[in-house]
């Protein structure tokens, strides 16, 4: 596939410090208004971060949304109330959570990378691009859990109550995206 741009590369065409900060600072704000929806469960709560971290990579980009993953999880280590359930701290890298906010990053570069190459141009590109993000969220948080709680129950406990929610979540955003793409409304952000 060739390259393509991404909805934050038609609003803010330029590639500059301010139009960077103006994307990421969008993006991570968007990850952390969707982490305020939780259902919680033990030792990792259903959240609506994946949703807001997938969704924020298809549209930024993959230095960008990685950019914006990174900003949401140093916020949240660094005391922001960002995390699930508006909690914060460095514990929650180290905790039985880590795992899945160190993927929170890569799986932003893997789907940004993957929304500037097409895939975020229809529903079915888009949803493999996130499904691949979500794997690989899953596999870091469970290579990390599993140091708490052993590879079955890191399995079980931190994959398969999420397997549901995560499959909507990604439906939801890939419908979103061709939309974002199709409409003329969209202007060019130009910072002063």
């Amino acid at each position: 596939m060739s390259h393509c741009l991404t909805l934050a590369d038609r609003l803010a065409p330029q590639v500059d410090l301010k139009s960077d900060a103006v994307c990421i600072i969008a993006g991570t704000i968007l990850i952390a208004l969707c982490s305020t929806i939780e259902i919680p469960l033990r030792p990792v709560p259903i959240t609506g971060q994946t949703f807001g971290i997938l969704f924020a990579a298809a549209l930024l980009g993959a230095r960008r949304g990685a950019g914006a993953a990174a900003l949401f999880v140093f916020s949240g280590i660094a005391g922001v109330p960002v995390f699930s359930g508006g909690s914060c701290g460095v514990h929650h890298l180290f905790g039985p959570t880590g795992g899945y906010l160190a993927g929170f990053v890569v799986a932003a570069s893997l789907v940004g990378f993957l929304a500037r190459k097409g895939f975020n141009r229809d529903f079915s590109g888009a949803v493999l691009s996130m499904a691949l993000g979500n794997i690989v969220i899953y596999a870091f948080g469970v290579l990390w859990l599993s140091t708490f709680v052993g590879w079955y129950h890191a399995f079980i406990s931190g994959v398969l109550p999420f397997l549901f929610g995560d499959t909507c979540k990604i439906i939801l955003a890939a419908s979103l995206l061709p939309g974002c793409h199709r409409t003329n409304a969209i202007k060019p952000f130009r910072p002063a």
